[in-house]
């Protein structure tokens, strides 16, 4: 099976449980093969978990999932030392941050000192406890889920967190024909049950690495500084992307292309993932209440001239 044939037998399979959402599901396997975390910010029951669930399925991910609330600790993430007696020394109990596929779920209702504690784990690929510093499996992915700001019990992510996600999605409700469809596929038994295993670990780390090595012209390299440079100058931008956003675009970039077939990024590819990579990474104007002003991340993609690639 080709890579675009094997990307869309996953988004298939994963299709089966989320009904349609093919589009996100997609932009979802992007991030996961360029080796970035990803941060749904959508309301409750529009299927994040059950999403997160079919790719640990499809993928062949250990899965773990921690419901974030007030009173979850940085140890119930990371986790904790205790003295085993019989040995006469510390033990390391390992915290659920431990696995392939980690879902946060609510982050944005846990205290700050627990957000923290996925931040090692999610740029430096190991957690520190009591000074021992202990590495996450791999391949290793986040998919944390938030409430729209103002939700009830929530609170912002700080600018530092939400740069280290790849991008930012939202499956948002479904068409009612879609949710039609789900209603039948429950009356036949939980459609999770139905995901079948395509990957193994390394058969996945075997792809990441295959996009790893898409290659990159001067002139798309170019392209994708300009864009970057063009957010931290634009009159509606408070705060433009870091040079970690230009990064994560170049990556995303790679996986577009390696999904549509190629072994080279074109400009279209980084148009393709330009809005899911930046946006959440910007702090925009106060001006922009007024809905008559364009909107600031299209405005960019439209400003910066593509480079011809022959």
């Amino acid at each position: 099976m080709n890579d675009r044939k094997l990307a869309a037998a996953v988004i298939a399979e994963v299709g089966k449980a989320v009904v349609g959402k093919d589009e996100v599901l997609a932009r979802v396997l992007l991030a996961i093969l360029a080796r970035g975390h990803i941060l749904l910010e959508d309301i409750p029951g529009v299927g994040k978990t059950t999403m997160a669930l079919a790719f640990s399925r499809a993928l062949g991910l250990d899965y773990n999932r921690v419901q974030f609330t007030p009173d979850v600790m940085p140890s119930d993430i990371t986790g904790f030392s205790i003295f085993n007696k019989a040995a006469g020394r510390m033990e390391y109990q390992r915290g659920a941050v431990l696995c392939n596929l980690f879902l946060a779920d609510e982050l944005n209702r846990a205290t700050s000192r627990t957000q923290s504690a996925l931040l090692e784990a999610m740029e430096e690929g190991q957690v520190t406890v009591d000074g021992v510093s202990h590495p996450v499996p791999q391949p290793f992915i986040v998919i944390a889920t938030q409430n729209p700001a103002g939700a009830s019990g929530t609170q912002l992510l700080p600018d530092s967190q939400l740069d280290r996600f790849m991008v930012r999605l939202s499956l948002g409700y479904p068409a009612p024909a879609d949710e039609a469809e789900l209603l039948r596929r429950k009356q036949a038994g939980n459609p999770l049950q139905t995901v079948e295993r395509l990957l193994t670990l390394e058969g996945l780390e075997d792809l990441r690495r295959t996009v790893d090595r898409v290659y990159l012209s001067d002139p798309v390299c170019d392209y994708i500084v300009r864009l970057i440079s063009a957010t931290r100058g634009h009159p509606l931008i408070v705060q433009g992307a870091s040079p970690r956003a230009t990064l994560a675009l170049a990556a995303m970039s790679r996986a577009a292309a390696f999904v549509r077939g190629r072994d080279y990024v074109v400009p279209d590819d980084v148009a393709l993932v330009f809005r899911d990579t930046i946006a959440h990474r910007l702090i925009l104007s106060p001006r922009l209440e007024d809905s008559s002003l364009p909107d600031p991340v299209d405005s960019v993609l439209k400003a910066v001239r593509p480079p011809e690639i022959k």
